[in-house]
């Protein structure tokens, strides 16, 4: 079986058709991730939620990208108005 990284858990597709809410429950309570696996082979994993309520402050956050300098004149525009 693969290295897992830390915070995350393999489990038995079997042991979690028997645990799987409690398997849920610690999966939001302890943020942790849950691959299942099948015959030893990763088929699913089980991550928590992200928080469903978003703000409407940042929702556009990293949607605009600034090129150049903003504050600085713009010498091509001056001559043409000359």
């Amino acid at each position: 079986m693969a290295r897992s990284r830390p915070g995350t858990r393999a489990m038995k597709a079997s042991e979690f058709k028997a645990k799987c809410l409690d398997t849920m429950d610690q999966v939001y309570e302890r943020r942790l991730e849950v691959v299942i696996t099948k015959r030893g082979r990763p088929v699913a994993k089980l991550v928590p939620a992200e928080n469903l309520v978003h703000s409407p402050i940042g929702f556009m956050r990293g949607t605009v990208i600034a090129q150049g300098d903003l504050v600085a004149p713009d010498f091509e525009a001056w001559a043409a108005g000359e």
